[in-house]
């Protein structure tokens, strides 16, 4: 279930994103990034639609994936 990030409380939603790139560990290329430029940057995405906020029922657990991801499935 996709739940709409702006339903989200804000700063609900910035520890949600601080912990979704924590566990990421996601490579940016050559120059290593803040994580307030991390999560500014999924923050972005979020807000242009090219990824989302994912409620798992069954995993009782949430997520945040691109969008193209699940479209994909």
């Amino acid at each position: 279930m996709i739940i709409p990030w702006q339903d989200i409380v804000p700063e609900t939603l910035t520890n949600l994103i601080e912990q979704f790139v924590l566990r990421e560990g996601t490579d940016y290329g050559e120059s290593e990034l803040t994580m307030a430029q991390k999560v500014q940057h999924v923050h972005q995405q979020l807000s242009s639609g090219e990824a989302v906020i994912v409620f798992s029922e069954l995993h009782e657990s949430v997520d945040i994936k691109l969008r193209r991801d699940l479209e994909a499935n």
